[in-house]
């Protein structure tokens, strides 16, 4: 059932532009209908959507592991905007509210679910993941609880990218962060700088980060890392780093193998990075060691966590945008990471604001 309810004084468009990917990339601008609600849902003006890495991934290579793009997908998951219509069973009074969007479907029933963990429900809808279409469109719907309000004092883009700033509080909770911590991050793209900016939030005293690519290893000193080092003229395994915490945000196998042999004993590792569905690990040294090796699937109650974060000036995303797109742009953004100098790409689907 649709019911729907609308104070605005503009008529919904029964149709919108969206950016849609037909193959591998292939982006088209479509008309496509505009998404109807359930009556728990709001409908979305999308003001912002950030670039992530599976979009690229999807864009590139039609899939992820085990999701595969079987037909048209409108990708990004990353985004803000501002509520403009409501369902039946939502307080007309949120229509105008500016929002950040927490981009999932979970069913609620479900073991995991019930348990708090709706992060893992195996019923989830999650944007821009198929068959379920993303915001590279003028409009959205999402259930009324995971459309976070968010103060006028944080931008349209720091809204988008709470997302991925999401991703960092979950990893920082996984590791066990708390203030003295030291950490070691593997990787200073998008994911590794929101963690090391995150780390510092939650107190961690030295935070070291690992990249190949002089440049993001110089742009992370910038942003929380106390320490910055070459994979290749150092040895992590062997640097005596002796860290409580590790954070691959790679995927790539070397640095997980060298990650993990660099945490001191009871340590944790939290594999983030999306890389090979299968890898080597040292055995003998997580279990002499009783290393805790674990990863992060999305994400659970982390808005507000996310947006205090922001409010307080703790973490920074609005000087993560790098790059700004129309929706007629899309696939520049999607190609911007191949730029060292890129750290984030954020796509208007309604115009450059």
């Amino acid at each position: 059932m649709t019911q729907t309810a609308t104070a605005t004084s503009s008529t919904i468009p029964e149709r919108m532009r969206a950016s849609v990917l037909n193959g591998v990339k292939t982006l088209n601008i479509e008309q496509v209908p505009t998404p109807p609600m359930a009556s728990d849902e709001v409908l979305v003006e999308v003001a912002a959507v950030g670039v992530c890495g599976s979009d690229t991934h999807y864009y590139r290579h039609g899939r992820i592991g085990e999701f595969v793009v079987t037909g048209p997908l409108i990708l990004g998951h990353e985004l803000s905007g501002r509520i403009v219509a409501v369902g039946a069973e939502v307080p007309q009074s949120r229509i105008g509210e500016r929002v950040a969007i927490e981009p999932q479907k979970n069913c609620r029933r479900c073991r995991e679910c019930r348990a708090g963990r709706y992060n893992l429900c195996p019923n989830m809808e999650f944007y821009a993941t198929p068959p379920i279409d993303g915001a590279f469109a003028q409009y959205c719907v999402i259930r009324t609880e995971f459309a976070h309000r968010v103060p006028d004092s944080i931008s349209d883009e720091a809204a988008a990218l709470l997302e991925p700033l999401s991703v960092a509080i979950t990893t920082m909770r996984k590791a066990g962060v708390t203030p003295g911590s030291s950490m070691l991050i593997a990787g200073a793209g998008p994911i590794g700088i929101i963690c090391a900016q995150t780390a510092r939030a939650f107190g961690a005293a030295e935070i070291i980060v690992t990249d190949l690519v002089p440049e993001r290893r110089d742009r992370a000193l910038n942003y929380g890392a106390t320490r910055v080092l070459d994979p290749v003229q150092t040895d992590v395994a062997t640097a005596g780093l002796d860290v409580n915490a590790f954070v691959d945000a790679t995927g790539a196998p070397p640095a997980v193998m060298s990650g993990i042999k660099a945490v001191r004993p009871a340590g944790t590792a939290v594999l983030v990075g999306v890389g090979f569905s299968e890898m080597p690990l040292p055995v003998e040294h997580i279990q002499n060691l009783e290393i805790t090796v674990t990863g992060i699937f999305r994400y659970t109650d982390t808005w507000p966590a996310g947006i205090h974060l922001v409010a307080s000036g703790a973490v920074d995303l609005d000087s993560l945008v790098t790059g700004r797109f129309g929706l007629e742009r899309a696939d520049e953004a999607l190609e911007s990471d191949v730029d060292p100098t890129s750290l984030k790409s954020v796509v208007y689907p309604n115009g450059l604001r």
